[in-house]
This record gives structure tokens, C-alpha cells and sequence, in this order.
């Protein structure tokens, strides 16, 4: 049963909600709910959570000079707004008291139960999480993350919520540090509330971001579009109410329809994606109309194709395909009576509730008051994003690959395809054949012979569209091949093949690996270096059971010699004193000596902690000039003849004649946000202009007004050609590039700009 609410004094020094007034002042009413419900909208536990919190947070101030309880109460009321429970509720108020004061994760659960205990310390522990990172440790901060979300899907409800009131405050933030939440808004917390369908969430925490990372062209597009705001909401009035009047001849009861502004980071994307500029985007809003049931629906779409002519290609059914975030509705595209193309969506009220709130719309109606009610079901299919990247926490060893998985799925768009039977398949946009039989089943994809799409015979190569309807045809016999991996777009596909070849060769590559390693190392005592200790330690701190997997893995090329060789020292310096360092490594293999001296040697002399390059830990590196990689770009190592590892661009035209057993797997380590003088690199573009008086020094300003500097220029004219302006220019990373390459083609008299290297020059 639920106790009587507390009654307390409204605190002076900050204004509540009327939702929280509300729980603290009205005593609380059983009629008419169940003792579900009751346990669902606690607001005992919701009162006794906010005053724990404003006592404990009293004193603590944020950067803006608020008292510091307005960010958990914000927090609160965010989730309240989603429909939370009070469990959810509660976290809200208290998320910031482990790690902002002295009270431990026990004493929460001692005081307001496990359910609220389980959610404040997933929340804790994804607030110490920091993406900023190099490769490794951020596909370590991912793993934690979605371990924690699969324990408890409302744990990144609560952090999205925390996140979101942190963005609204975000300008009494320091400049480096509101950028790097900014980004790491965008890149991760925005797509994963799209993954979970709070669209409400999404776009605020978009165009947040937007305002922060691209300060100018935000303000360019809120301005343009607040100038052409009155206009455009008197035309889209008209066409409602014209709409309106023939839904209701029609005999269809509408519950709403109005004008939806397309926010500014969408209008901004668009632009970019199309190359296209702010007045040659028409559907800057979309008319919403919300009707009874799915029968209407279809018939108020029919309605307005009657009053509008319909845009080929520009009706999408969302009710008969849902999206994977279980997102549902009509889009259809007309020509509107100005003559420019307008967004019609229709849907009813509860697919509205599950638009704007995703996940949080079936809180209330499914599983009320159950202390599973964001564990993670077998046969949520809502979820099967979240499930595949649980299930490849243990396949993928490479920190590189897993974030790439990560990406895949978390941060891509989906295409829709049916089994033979009808059952309905989402696939990665671009999927084939193989990534289809390897989501039906590991094994159909292992013994994958050929596909039907369609009902047609078709390669396994072929990229599956919207719709279609796909058959795997199977032979006893049949196995992966290797060129499969040329054009699979799943990552399960691409992981699920790799696995057979190494459990199919496992005994080659443990062969390979033992040889690599002896090869290194020396024969000398080798066999008892294998069996060792440390190097047991050394296997589990590669992600391996054992030194056998190890090699294996070694052999196949899952893990480099260098990582194995650096984890080693690790576990040395981890197991033995400083004093026993030099009769430890006496004990190795004769050339394992001069190997692991000779990499102490050049981590003092050749890098940093801090250095730029992931992969190449002990030893000699250098950026190479035939192609200038610079940050964010992908990346590969070249083993040199004594000049160390040559870092390329990946597709360099130099790397199409290298030994593949000279290639090292490298990456580029994050800025530190800690990092006030990032390191730049010099890349040279090369910009044909149209030839007249002051094309450079316009360029040249342009440039200046970015803080990019300039190392060289140089101007080559012919009469009645465009000229040709070669710059040799600093950059951070290749997101600054873009946006120079950006700025730079919006001037008029810019024909083309494109990257080049010296032997371009």
C-alpha cells in the first residue's frame, strides 16, 4: 500500500513545476486505479526523492549561478512529461547524488528500493563514460553502455533526459568543452533517441548540437527561416482548413491537423546533402493530420491526392512498414496550390503518442508497475539492434571493428524486405543477398548457394530494395568465400563469415600465430614463454580465453604483434617491481630482449602518451607526403626498411603494389579535450576559380576568418582558362576540411576545389 504524502514547504529558492506541486501538496487518490497504477504513478517515492535530493544538493551551484537541484528537477520533470514511472521519476531527482555527494549506491536502494537503485547507478556509471577517447577505450565505453541499456532499457532514458537539460545549459560551458558534448551529442545521443523513437528528444538534442558546432549557419538558417515564418504558416492555415472541410464531407472525424516546422539541423542537412541552397528548399514545414483509426488513415490519404496532384516516388507507408523504432504513419508528397511540393503525414492519435515518445508511449500501458519493465525480451523486436550488438560484445576483439558495428547499426537507416513466408526483414541500407541469409540464420548463411529476389535468380552481390521479397537457395556443401566480405554492409554478415574461416583454419592460424610471434621473438625458450604466467594475463588482456585463441587470432590477423607485444610490458610492470624488471626480461627469448628494450627506447624518444597514431605503440612512425592523412581519415601502416611505419591514407595509389604482410592496422587517436593547441597537418587543395582581379585575396580572407593558416600559395593563369590556385593549408581534422571545402564553394566564382598531393603539384 502506499503511504501518505509528506507535506512540506515550497523551497524559496527555486520555482517548481506544477506537475511536482502537485504531488507534494494533493494528497493522493485511489479511486478508480489499480494497484498497478498506483504503484506507477508513486508519488510518495516521487516527494521523498525530490527533498533527499534538494537536501543534499544544497550549497552546489551550476556554471549559470542556479541552485544546483534545478537540473535534477528539470531532469524529473523531463521524464515525467515521457510518461515515466515514479521509479523513473526518482532517478531523475537523483542521479547526480553518488557521484555529486557522500552517499552511496547502497544507502539509495536501503531508501527508495532496488528498482531506483539499479536505474541511478547505470546512470552513474554511463555519466563516467567519456567518447572523447582513443579507439580502444571508447569501444570499451560502448560496450558498458549498451550492457547497461540491455539490463535496463530506461537507464539511457534517464542519461538522454539528463543530456538533453545539460545541452539547454550548455553556453556557461567553457568553448573546447561545449563543443566536445556537442559532438558527442550528435554522433551518439541523438541517433540512439531515434533508435528509440523519442522523436521529441532527437531533434531538440540535434539542433542543440547544430548551434554549437556550426554557430554561423545556425544562425543563417533560424533567421531565414523566422523571415519567411508568417508567410508560410497563413498558406499552410488555408490548406488545413481546406483539407479539413473535405475530411469532414467525407464523413472522416479529424482529431487535428496543423503545420510541423522542419527543424534547422534537418533544413541545414538537406542543404548540405542536396548541395542546394536555403530558398530552393520548399518543404521547410509539413501539414500533420491525426484521424480515429487506421481504415482512415488510408481514406484521408485518398482525400488528399483528390484536392492535391501527388509527387511520384514520395509516398512512403510507414503503418504497413513500420520503422524499427516502431514509428508509424503516411508520408506523401503533393504539389501544394502555390505550386511547390508540400509533406502531408497521417496518422492516428496513438502512432502520434509513439512518434513524439517512442519507447516511453508503452510504459504506462505494458508492464505497469513490473520491476522488469525495461529488461531487455527475447521477443522485443523493437530491440534487435540493441540484441546484435550485446551478442558481438564477445565475437569482435578488434576495437576498430566493433565501432564500426556500432555505427552500423546504431547510426544508419534501414531498407525492408520480406521472407518467402511474408515475415518482414530490416537489413542496413545497401544489404545484399548474404547479409539476409546470415540475419535468418548463421548456418543458411554458411551454406548460402545462391538467391531468388523477387522470384528471379540474381548474384549474391545484388543490393536488395524496399520490398523486396528474397529466397536463399542452400547446399549441403557449400561455404563463405572470401570475396563476400568485398560487398556484405552488415556487420554480423562480415563478422559471422570471419568467424568460419578461423574456426574452419583454426589450427593454420595458430600455426601462423606461433610462427609470427617465434619469428619476433626468437626460438630460445620460446616454448616456455608461451606457457607462462604473463602471458596468460597477456591473452585475457587481448579479450582471449586462452594463448592458444590468442595466436590464433594472432595467425588470422585479428590482433597485431604490437598490441600483443605492449600488452606483455603491461602485465610485466603490473606483476613485478621496478627492481625485478631487468631479471624478468632476462628470462625471455634472446631477440624477445632486444625487442621489448628497443620499443622503451623509442616510446621515450619517438611519442607521447598523447600520440596522434593508434597501433604503432614503440615504434618509429611518420605521416606519409604522397597523400597527407590527417585526423578522422582512414588510415593504414606501412612497415618501412629502417624508416619505421609509414602512415597512408587507406586508397592511397602507393599502397596497390605493398606486401599485404607489410600493412599494420592503424588509427587515429582523439584529441584529448584537454589538448589547447591541437596538433594541425598540411594538406594542399588545389581551386579552379574564375580568373579576375582579387579571386585569391577573397580566398585567402575567407580562409583567415576560419583561423586556418596558409604555408603556401601559388597561382597558375592561361588566357580564357580558369585559373588554377594551389594552397597548402593547416587543418585539425578532416570534419575542419569539410566545412573549409564548404565555405570555399559557396563563393561564386569557385568552379571546383579538390584535395591533392605534392605529386599533384
Amino acid at each position: 500500500m502506499m503511504s501518505s504524502t509528506v507535506v512540506v514547504t515550497e523551497p524559496t529558492d527555486i520555482t517548481l513545476p506544477e506537475w511536482l506541486k502537485s504531488c507534494l501538496y494533493t494528497p493522493p487518490s485511489s479511486s478508480g486505479e489499480t494497484e498497478e497504477e498506483r504503484k506507477y504513478y508513486d508519488t510518495d517515492l516521487i516527494c521523498r526523492a525530490f527533498q533527499f535530493a534538494y537536501q543534499l544538493h544544497q550549497g552546489q551551484y551550476r556554471r549559470s549561478g542556479e541552485p544546483y537541484i534545478c537540473h535534477p528537477v528539470a531532469v524529473a520533470s523531463l521524464l515525467h512529461d515521457l510518461g515515466g514511472s515514479a521509479a523513473m521519476i526518482a532517478a531523475g531527482f537523483l542521479h547526480d547524488v553518488v557521484e555529486d555527494t557522500d552517499v552511496t549506491i547502497e544507502e539509495i536502494e536501503q531508501r527508495f528500493g532496488s528498482e531506483v537503485r539499479r536505474l541511478v547507478e547505470g546512470v552513474t556509471k554511463l555519466s563516467k563514460i567519456n567518447f572523447k577517447s582513443k579507439t580502444e577505450s571508447q569501444a570499451e565505453n560502448f560496450r558498458r553502455m549498451f550492457l547497461a541499456m540491455a539490463q535496463d532499457i530506461r537507464v539511457i532514458v534517464v542519461k538522454l533526459a539528463d543530456r538533453l537539460h545539460n545541452m539547454r545549459t550548455l553556453e556557461f560551458m567553457p568553448e573546447e568543452k561545449r563543443r566536445r558534448i556537442a559532438l558527442e551529442t550528435r554522433e551518439i545521443f541523438a541517433p540512439l533517441a531515434n533508435r528509440l523513437g523519442i522523436w521529441r528528444f532527437k531533434w531538440e538534442l540535434e539542433d542543440l548540437a547544430f548551434k554549437y558546432l556550426e554557430p554561423e549557419a545556425f544562425r543563417q538558417i533560424q533567421q531565414l527561416v523566422s523571415e519567411k515564418r508568417t508567410a508560410r504558416e497563413e498558406r499552410l492555415a488555408k490548406v488545413a482548413e481546406g483539407l479539413r472541410q473535405r475530411l469532414a464531407e467525407a464523413g472522416i472525424r479529424c482529431l487535428d491537423i496543423s503545420g510541423r516546422p522542419k527543424h534547422l539541423y534537418s533544413i541545414y542537412q538537406k542543404m548540405q546533402r542536396q548541395n542546394k541552397e536555403f530558398h530552393e528548399i520548399y518543404d521547410l514545414a509539413a501539414l500533420r493530420i491525426i484521424v480515429q483509426t487506421h481504415e482512415e488513415c488510408y481514406r484521408a490519404l485518398a482525400v488528399v491526392h483528390d484536392a492535391f496532384r501527388p509527387i511520384p516516388g514520395r509516398f512512403k507507408d510507414y503503418i504497413g512498414l513500420p520503422k524499427p523504432n516502431r514509428y508509424q504513419s503516411l508520408h506523401t508528397g503533393v504539389i501544394g496550390p502555390w505550386g511547390r511540393p508540400l509533406e502531408v503525414q497521417i496518422r492516428t492519435l496513438e502512432m502520434h503518442r509513439i512518434a513524439e515518445y517512442g519507447i516511453a508511449a508503452h510504459w504506462k500501458y505494458k508492464e505497469t508497475g513490473s520491476s522488469s519493465a525495461g529488461h531487455l525480451s527475447a521477443a522485443d523486436e523493437k530491440f534487435t539492434w540493441l540484441r546484435q550488438l550485446l551478442e558481438w560484445q564477445n565475437d569482435l576483439k578488434d576495437a576498430q571493428e566493433y565501432l564500426e558495428s556500432v555505427k552500423d547499426n546504431l547510426f544508419e537507416d534501414d531498407v525492408y524486405v520480406f521472407t518467402p513466408k511474408g515475415d518482414l526483414v530490416a537489413l542496413n541500407a545497401g544489404s545484399t543477398p548474404v547479409d539476409f541469409a546470415y540475419r535468418i540464420h548463421t548456418e543458411i548463411g554458411n551454406h548460402c548457394a545462391g538467391a531468388r529476389v523477387n522470384g528471379k535468380i540474381v548474384p549474391l552481390s545484388t543490393r536488395l530494395q524496399n520490398g523486396d521479397i528474397v529466397e536463399i537457395i542452400t547446399q549441403k556443401n557449400s561455404h563463405p568465400s572470401l570475396d563476400w566480405l568485398n560487398f556484405v554492409r552488415t556487420s554480423a554478415a562480415k563478422n559471422r563469415i570471419k568467424q568460419w574461416y578461423k574456426r574452419s583454419r583454426r589450427e593454420e592460424n595458430i600455426a601462423r600465430g606461433r610462427e609470427i610471434l617465434e619469428k619476433e621473438l626468437g626460438k630460445t625458450g620460446f616454448e616456455s614463454f608461451l606457457k607462462s604466467e604473463p602471458m596468460q594475463a597477456v591473452a585475457e588482456k587481448c579479450n582471449y580465453h586462452s594463448v592458444e585463441d590468442l595466436l590464433a587470432g594472432l595467425g588470422y590477423g585479428e590482433v597485431t604483434l604490437n598490441l600483443v607485444l605492449n600488452r606483455w610490458r603491461e602485465v610485466v610492470k603490473a606483476q613485478q617491481p621496478l627492481a625485478n624488471e631487468a631479471e624478468t626480461i632476462a628470462n625471455l627469448p634472446t631477440t624477445a630482449k632486444t625487442t621489448l628494450r628497443d620499443a622503451t627506447t623509442f616510446t621515450s624518444s619517438c611519442r607521447t602518451t598523447d600520440s596522434p597514431i593508434v597501433g604503432v605503440e614503440g615504434l618509429m612512425y611518420y605521416l606519409a607526403k604522397c597523400c597527407n592523412p590527417i585526423p578522422d581519415e582512414p588510415i593504414i601502416g606501412v612497415v618501412t626498411r629502417g624508416k619505421g611505419i609509414s602512415i597512408h591514407r587507406q586508397g592511397c595509389h602507393n599502397l596497390e603494389k605493398v606486401e599485404c604482410e607489410r600493412l599494420v592496422p592503424v588509427s587515429w587517436n582523439p584529441v584529448s579535450e584537454n589538448n589547447v593547441c591541437p596538433q594541425t597537418y598540411q594538406v594542399n587543395v588545389q581551386i579552379e576559380a574564375l580568373d579576375r582581379v582579387g579571386v585569391l585575396k577573397d580566398i585567402l580572407s575567407r580562409l583567415s576568418d576560419q583561423g586556418i593558416n596558409v604555408r603556401h600559395a601559388n597561382v597558375k593563369t592561361a588566357f580564357g582558362q580558369p585559373a588554377l590556385i594551389n594552397l597548402g593549408i593547416e587543418i585539425r581534422d578532416r570534419a575542419q576540411l569539410e566545412h573549409v571545402f564548404i565555405q570555399i564553394k559557396k563563393m561564386s566564382d569557385i568552379l571546383n576545389i579538390r584535395r591533392v598531393s605534392e605529386i599533384d603539384e
